[in-house]
Formats: C-alpha cells, sequence, structure tokens
C-alpha cells in the first residue's frame, strides 16, 4: 500500500491523518485503485493510462486520498466519447480520467452497501451477484405467464436525471457529508467534448463514470420500482438500469399502464420515447391473436414467436428469446471488420490468439438460450475462414468447394477449435 511522502514519527502520522476533515483510509483508495485497475479502461481528458498513472503511482494515489480526506477534490472534465449505435446513431459517453475513476469507486465502495439492501429484487443491471442473464431468464417465464408486454424506452436517461432530485435520494441514505459532496460535484463537473470545448451540465450523470451506475439505479429505483410497487404491486417487470419491460394481462392494462408512468416519469423530469416504447403480444401456441406487435428486445435478445421442442418431442411454437436480430448484425458486422482474408500471414493458431476471446464471449452471452440462432449468425466467420484459407494455402486458390471441404475436415478433426462450432451446437435449448 502506499505510504505519507513525509516520514515522520508514528506520532506524527498520526496527527496528520486526524487534521484531515474527512476519515477516509488510505486502505480504501489502495483497493479502489486495484479495482479500477481490473476493470480496464481507456484514458480520460488528461490522457493519462493507467500505465502512466502507475509510473509514479504512491505520490498518485496520495495525492487522491489527501484531497479527498481534505476536502478540497474536485473532479476534472469528463471526457466525451460518442460510440457508434445499431441504428446508425451514437451513445455519448463520459470518460472520467484514471484518478477520478479511482476516487469515484471510493465512494461507490462505502455508498453501494447502504444502497443494495433497499433495491427493488427485480433490478438487476449493475449490482453483485446479479446478471443479464437472470433478468433475461425471467422475464422468459413472466413472458409465458402474461399475454402481454409494455416495453418502455427511457428518453436519454442518464443525459436527463434531475441533480436535486437525485441528491433528494442520495440524502435520504446517508449523511456522510463527504459522500454527499463529491457526489454532487461528480454531477456538475463539466464534460470536455471532441473538439476540446468545455460544456457545463445542470442535468444527467454521464454514462462511463464508475459511479453512474449505482446513482441511476437510485434514481430509478424512487421513479419507478417503488412507484409500481405502491400502485401497480401485480404488475411484474424486469429492470436492467434503464432497460425496463413490464407484464401484463390484456392489452387494455398495458397501454393503461403506459399512460399512467408517461405522467409518473414526466413528473420525474423524464420522458418516455414515443416510438420505441410498445404494448406487444407475447404470441405462441396457445395466444393466436392477429396483433403487429409481436416482439421486442431486451438485453441483446429478440422475444418472439419460435420454433421449439416439448419434452415428448413434439414441435411447438414458444414466444422465447434467442440472439437479438440487432447483435447478430452488429456482430456479423465485427466480422467482416476482421478482414480475415488479408490475414493470410498469420497461422490458425495466430488467428485464435486474436479473435477466440471475443467469440468466447459473445458465445457465453447470447448463447443462453436457442444457441442454433447464434451458429446461425456466426456462419459468416465459417466463410471468411474459407477465404483466409484460399488465401493460404495454394492448393485451396479458386476452389471454393475444396475450401469447404478443408473447413469441414477441420470441424471434424477440432470441433472445439473455434467456440461457435461446438459450444453453441451442444448447448441445451432451455
Amino acid at each position: 500500500m502506499f505510504s505519507v511522502t513525509v516520514r515522520t514519527t508514528r506520532e506524527g502520522m498520526m496527527r496528520v491523518a486526524e487534521a484531515k476533515s474527512f476519515d477516509i483510509a488510505k486502505r480504501e483508495v489502495w483497493d479502489a485503485y486495484k479495482r479500477v485497475k481490473a476493470n480496464r479502461g481507456a484514458a480520460g481528458g488528461d490522457g493519462v493510462t493507467m500505465a502512466v498513472f502507475e509510473q509514479d503511482l504512491n505520490k498518485n494515489l496520495y495525492r487522491i486520498w489527501n484531497r479527498l480526506a481534505s476536502g478540497s477534490y474536485f473532479p476534472p472534465p469528463v471526457k466525451r466519447v460518442d460510440i457508434p449505435k445499431g441504428d446508425g446513431k451514437t451513445r455519448p459517453l463520459g470518460i472520467p480520467t484514471v484518478a477520478d475513476r479511482i476516487a469515484q469507486m471510493v465512494v461507490q465502495r462505502r455508498i453501494e452497501p447502504l444502497l443494495e439492501p433497499v433495491f427493488h429484487a427485480n433490478s438487476y443491471g449493475y449490482r453483485p451477484r446479479r446478471s443479464a442473464h437472470d433478468a433475461l431468464r425471467v422475464a422468459r417465464t413472466q413472458c409465458w405467464r402474461h399475454d402481454w408486454v409494455l416495453d418502455l424506452d427511457i428518453k436519454g436517461f442518464f443525459d436527463n436525471i434531475d441533480h436535486d432530485l437525485l441528491m433528494k435520494a442520495v440524502r435520504r441514505h446517508t449523511d456522510c457529508r463527504w459522500m454527499v459532496l463529491y457526489i454532487e460535484r461528480w454531477l456538475k463537473a463539466a464534460v470536455l467534448m471532441p473538439d476540446g470545448a468545455l460544456v457545463t451540465r445542470d442535468k444527467g450523470t454521464p454514462q462511463g463514470g464508475v459511479i453512474s451506475p449505482l446513482l441511476a439505479n437510485l434514481f430509478l429505483h424512487y421513479a419507478f420500482d417503488q412507484w409500481m410497487v405502491r400502485h401497480h404491486p401485480k404488475v411484474p417487470f424486469e429492470r436492467y438500469a434503464d432497460d425496463i419491460i413490464c407484464h401484463c394481462d390484456s392489452e387494455s392494462q398495458a397501454e393503461s399502464l403506459r399512460a399512467e408512468l408517461e405522467h409518473r416519469l414526466a413528473a420525474c423530469r423524464l420522458e418516455l420515447h414515443p416510438e420505441k416504447t410498445r404494448v406487444v403480444y407475447c404470441a405462441d401456441a396457445n395466444r393466436r391473436g392477429t396483433y403487429d406487435a409481436r416482439r421486442f428486445d431486451f438485453l441483446g435478445y429478440t422475444f418472439k414467436p419460435r420454433r421449439a421442442m416439448n419434452r415428448r418431442g413434439l414441435l411447438f411454437t414458444s414466444f422465447s428469446p434467442a440472439v437479438g436480430d440487432k447483435a447478430a448484425k452488429a456482430m456479423r458486422h465485427e466480422i467482416r471488420g476482421w478482414g480475415l482474408q488479408r490475414l493470410s500471414r498469420y497461422d490458425l493458431d495466430e488467428l485464435l490468439a486474436r479473435y477466440r476471446p471475443v467469440l468466447v464471449g459473445w458465445v457465453r452471452y447470447y448463447g443462453l438460450f436457442h444457441p442454433s440462432s447464434l451458429q446461425r449468425a456466426l456462419k459468416t466467420l465459417d466463410l471468411h475462414l474459407v477465404q483466409w484459407a484460399q488465401r493460404k494455402y495454394k492448393k485451396l486458390r479458386g476452389h471454393v468447394t475444396r475450401a469447404w471441404a478443408w473447413l469441414k475436415q477441420l470441424r471434424t478433426r477440432a470441433p472445439k477449435l473455434f467456440p461457435h462450432w461446438t459450444e453453441a451446437i451442444n448447448a441445451t435449448e432451455r
């Protein structure tokens, strides 16, 4: 652990610690640093990477602790980065500096144990021991039990969180002066735009910040979760951050709930997206209504009527999730971007070293339900492997059929070589 720069007697060091305005242990900063390091992440607006930060680690960590403990810590501007979305638009992220991420982690680790016990059981996003897969499993079961889904989309949620309402919620759970002080400062921190301009904020918390997911959960705990408990206790829902679906027993109930939520969220200075918020019919073998909206996306999966097999081996129609259309398109786009046909200078082991971790991540996340759909989505990779082999091996050049035969033999000989060959095939259709 880092040490105090001025090395005096033990009594002198104690006096230094006691003179601080706030009781923050250096161990807390050290533990926060280890967590931030494990999470990785890009440099913020100061351009300092984790490697550069660690070149003078003791001094940098001491500076963070000293400023936090004395009340003199002011967060630097957050670097704005626009991430492309599948619809051609972009999602704004705010990237704090490495030092600021560590400072945020100190507060996050202090306040999370206070908030976690009060959060709703159906809130899954960015919480310990909860995952997107947990939310997906519950959503699938509820779709079987209820005929209708209200698929909610909050317009620009992270950019429009009201600071006064959020701070009111924070103060409800802690009277710790330094936590309240720094959370408020982070909310008001300026944004460094790509053109170098500094923009001040009077609302919102940037996606990309360490503490932002926890604050977002706290805001929606009162804006949505608790409101649902009071006004619609029999309507189940799943919420992953601002991605929310509600399960209703009739179309009229879903439409009525939508109208009520429009008023509720407006009172919290938020707005439902008029086009993306939809009422969906969960059509299956026993629900044969002729409704247009019969599918929705949730956490990268598309829920819709699908062919499935029951325990007796008979086919039927089930309303269930599989890898989403947008996610499959994004994966195919990324695979094409690898340009495997131009990498003939590499052998197969080198290709695997480059891309296997990505493929494993896709299979583990999107192979939870109907993995055969994921296998079909990743067939693009097989095509690019064939094109790579044609460039790599002279005997395969100009012989497409022979190249596909080579891939088939490789797959038979080493079925576990690429994750989508076996993990998707052998996974149980749940």
